[in-house]
């Protein structure tokens, strides 16, 4: 009896000191097969990142809402190119590339699949704050976003029914409605305080959207270090649906732009359009792959989302970093005008007075 005890408790010992065999963590060993705890932390972190993305989404909202003028809104809605130009882009441009990007790299059925989910969500409120520091149209691009979070409704199914065909029955993915009609709301209550305040209270509204701003752009950034460091796994994902991750914002901000070009919008309206395009919701793009999966699919393309989501940031801060040092180098603000305007008359104001000029003009 000694013996078999003895022989136990060195079999158990040398299970948990040798990993190959059995993991530490595991609850039933029989050789090696074991049986471990169920791992929850993924669940977990989609939980706090999703509270925090609405928080944010709610702050950022009614800030820029406090940019957005009810007359220029409504003119966007009255004579809506601009957003037709928007929707063309988003439900047009971004489906159609997912599509070729994977047949042109030949990835998993179920890889293609969550590339065209991402394809086909409405675009992302992080744009909305970008728009801002790149001196795009505000009131176009809240209008922008607002509508394509609803017509998301009835377009994501339609382009997930053409583009999947050839790789899943679209009846298999499931579209958490919920999801896009709290995205809605979030969207469209703190956007109409913001233009409310606005319209009462302009002076405060400007250090309302000042504040909203910087808060939301460190939050973006904050939000996708964490998810990048944190996710379980996240690195883990095959070179193919890395190179799509890469290329496939960089083609939605560049088509946009470029569309939006030929169809004859302004400078601005061009940037504006070409964030819309390019930066996606993949929360719910994120949402939608967790329902529609099993853990073995999820294990091969859950964490795409979170890739796209870090290069269409970095492309966007580029693009921000590009513009910036562009105006600071060609454009003239509004200050350079003015004090141009005062060197010009006080030298047409010397040649009346025998060519005096202060030393401050010069």
């Amino acid at each position: 009896m000694q013996t078999n005890f003895l022989s136990q408790q060195f079999n158990a010992s040398f299970l948990a000191e040798n990993s190959t065999a059995c993991p530490a963590n595991a609850t039933i060993c029989d050789g090696t097969s074991c049986v471990l705890p169920e791992d929850n932390f993924n669940q977990t972190l989609s939980v706090i990142l999703s509270t925090v993305l609405t928080i944010m989404l709610a702050m950022v909202m009614f800030s820029m809402g406090c940019n957005v003028e009810i007359k220029n809104f409504l003119g966007h809605l009255r004579r809506p190119w601009g957003i037709f130009v928007g929707f063309l882009c988003q439900f047009g441009i971004m489906p159609l590339s997912a599509f070729l990007l994977s047949l042109a790299f030949d990835i998993l059925p179920i890889q293609a699949v969550v590339v065209l989910i991402m394809g086909c969500c409405p675009g992302g409120t992080a744009s909305n704050v970008i728009a801002y520091w790149v001196d795009g149209d505000m009131d176009l691009s809240i209008s922008m976003t607002t509508c394509s979070t609803l017509l998301a409704m009835g377009m994501m199914p339609l382009c997930l029914l053409i583009y999947t065909k050839m790789w899943t029955d679209s009846n298999a993915i499931v579209l958490p409605y919920d999801s896009i009609g709290i995205s809605l709301v979030a969207l469209i209550v703190p956007i109409s305080f913001g233009i409310f305040v606005n319209h009462k209270w302009p002076s405060k509204a400007k250090i309302i959207l000042k504040v909203g701003s910087i808060v939301g752009a460190v939050l973006i950034v904050v939000i996708a270090v964490v998810g990048g460091i944190l996710y379980k796994g996240s690195w883990i994902i095959t070179p193919k649906l890395w190179i799509i991750g890469t290329i496939f914002p960089a083609a939605g901000y560049t088509l946009g732009f470029f569309l939006a070009r030929v169809a004859g919008l302004s400078w601005h309206r061009c940037r504006t359009v070409s964030l819309e395009t390019g930066m996606q919701n993949t929360q719910l793009c994120s949402t939608i792959v967790q329902l529609s999966f099993s853990p073995e699919e999820l294990e091969l393309m859950f964490t795409f989302p979170l890739i796209y989501s870090i290069f269409q940031l970095t492309f966007a801060l580029l693009i921000l970093g590009g513009y910036r040092l562009y105006r600071r180098r060609y454009v003239k603000t509004k200050t350079d005008v003015e004090k141009t305007a005062q060197k010009e008359d006080s030298k047409s104001i010397a040649i009346i007075n025998g060519g005096f000029v202060s030393d401050e003009m010069k």
